[in-house]
């Protein structure tokens, strides 16, 4: 098993793409199993077309389905921070890939992309471990 953990400032963006990280991690391993794991309570990972509208679409998605103003009983820091812990619940928190020869087997439009809408915390870590097979 080899693992990687990625340190990200998310700052600047809810979306951030992992699909770079994912292959240069990948790269000359062979054939098994990618797993990607964000080890927050506010944080998720998905497969997800980024940069044709889908990604502006989860946002909106999120903000109808987890709304920042309900009544949350988790209600410390930050307007909405209710919703940013059931992040994960909705969207998971790791994402396993099929890897043939280095490479991930992401479908043609499929990107590995970390959801962080808490405004909180900017500071986040993605672990991915390989598992030859």
């Amino acid at each position: 098993m080899i693992s990687e953990e990625l340190r990200l400032d998310t700052s600047g963006t809810p979306i951030v793409d992992l699909t770079a990280h994912l292959r240069r991690f990948c790269a000359g391993q062979g054939d098994g199993l990618v797993q990607a794991f964000v080890p927050h309570a506010t944080a998720a990972l998905v497969l997800i077309e980024l940069g044709a509208g889908s990604d502006a679409d989860l946002l909106t998605w999120l903000e109808r389905t987890l709304p920042r103003d309900a009544p949350y009983r988790h209600q410390h820091g930050r307007r909405g921070h209710g919703a940013d812990h059931l992040l994960p619940a909705v969207l998971g928190s790791s994402v396993t890939v099929p890897v043939l020869d280095g490479t991930p087997q992401l479908g043609t439009w499929q990107s590995l992309a970390l959801i962080d809408t808490n405004r909180e915390n900017n500071r986040r870590l993605v672990r991915l471990t390989f598992l030859p097979g």
